[in-house]
């Protein structure tokens, strides 16, 4: 019996071919960014998950999840996080830049 091994490469390239799976990606993108910045953010402030769950009114495991990319919050709960790190909530919708390949 004849063994086919398939690199990461290809795998990810076979994975991204199949239907939903560039909106799956994209999603969960979006969910680690915004959780990244709300943690860089959070540590810039020098608190705590309970701390800012506590100024944003919250619990600390909501902060966690969405800290981790395992929730997207909603625009009123990402107002409410901006609000409590003294910072400006911005939401923009604009066109894709396509990718260039040399």
């Amino acid at each position: 019996m004849s063994e086919h091994r398939t690199g990461w490469s290809e795998l990810e390239e076979c994975r991204m071919r199949e239907p939903g799976a560039v909106e799956a990606y994209e999603a969960t993108r979006l969910a680690y960014e915004l959780g990244r910045a709300i943690r860089q953010m959070r540590e810039a402030h020098g608190w705590t998950q309970r701390q800012l769950a506590d100024a944003a009114a919250m619990t600390q495991s909501a902060v966690a999840r969405f800290e981790a990319g395992g929730t997207v919050p909603s625009i009123p709960v990402l107002e409410r996080l901006a609000h409590a790190l003294d910072a400006d909530l911005v939401v923009q919708v604009r066109p894709r830049v396509a990718q260039v390949f040399s």
